[in-house]
């Protein structure tokens, strides 16, 4: 049988290890780039997407007015579903975002048409992997 006085030390130590245990590490915002490439949350002002292959992409909160990058969102919920804990899914490969990315930058992006987009979606994935396997085949 423990003591009462043997119960109270192990119920210190236990508060001390807890308490040891909640304690965050913190890091300044300068040295946050350089020690950690992949955070979990997007900084303020931006939001993050995943593509259909895994690539993460951090993007500026503007982008949701885009009409091209609405679509996407649509395509996504289509394909997906809402997400409730996990991420939001583009159905596009990396290289499409990058030119998708590109277009929102350069304000070209509310030339496209819906029917247009799929097409390049679908188009630019196939013809992307299909580069690959012409490269795998000649090397």
């Amino acid at each position: 049988m423990i003591s009462a006085k043997n119960l109270i030390k192990m119920a210190k130590k236990w508060r001390k290890y807890a308490a040891l245990q909640r304690k965050r590490i913190s890091f300044n915002r300068d040295g946050l780039e350089s020690c950690c490439t992949s955070l979990p949350v997007a900084d303020k002002g931006h939001f993050a997407v995943y593509t259909a292959d895994h690539r993460r992409f951090v993007l500026p909160l503007a982008y949701l007015n885009n009409s091209l990058f609405r679509q996407l969102l649509k395509m996504s919920e289509e394909e997906y579903g809402l997400p409730s804990n996990g991420p939001i899914v583009l159905p596009c490969d990396w290289l499409f975002m990058d030119c998708a990315i590109c277009l929102i930058r350069q304000g070209r992006a509310g030339d496209l048409q819906e029917d247009s987009l799929v097409r390049s979606r679908c188009s630019s994935s196939c013809l992307y992997k299909g580069q690959m396997k012409q490269q795998s085949i000649i090397c």
